[in-house]
């Protein structure tokens, strides 16, 4: 079995992205060490993921990386993240000064609203719809 375990995220400074993804995004902060050279290992991921999800934090290291923060994906949202209480979760996040790009929508896929995180990358909260009861079978009687 093969699966993606993480996805590495450009930033400016560990620190910053560290306060923004474990403060108004709730996300743990599952490893910090350090690396030869006077670099940094740092994984988020959300609270409650499993471990075989995260972001890697790294930290630009020239002017082509920087030239990248908060546009790797040219414009386009990079990251979904799902959610069981859409809700919640937005009252949560705008309370703690996440900026919304729009308001939430409710398709038919299931409620979703995109953010950015401090560098411009764009986010997806998707609290996906619930699968829809199957139909009774027509041959089955109902119970009384």
């Amino acid at each position: 079995m093969s699966r993606i375990a993480l996805v590495t995220l450009v930033v400016p400074d560990h620190d910053e992205a560290i306060a923004f993804y474990t403060g108004p995004l709730a996300f743990d902060l599952v490893e910090d060490e350090p690396r030869p050279g006077g670099g940094r290992w740092v994984v988020v991921r959300p609270r409650g993921a499993d471990e075989g999800s995260g972001l890697l934090l790294a930290r630009a290291k020239n002017e082509a990386e920087l030239a990248r923060v908060g546009d790797q994906t040219g414009g386009r949202v990079a990251f979904f993240l799902h959610t069981e209480d859409f809700a919640g979760d937005y009252a949560r996040m705008r309370a703690a000064g996440v900026t919304f790009l729009e308001e939430p929508r409710h398709e038919t896929y299931g409620s979703v609203v995109v953010f950015q995180d401090p560098w411009g990358n764009r986010w997806d909260l998707l609290q996906p719809a619930a699968p829809a009861d199957p139909a009774t079978p027509a041959d089955q009687e109902p119970t009384a």
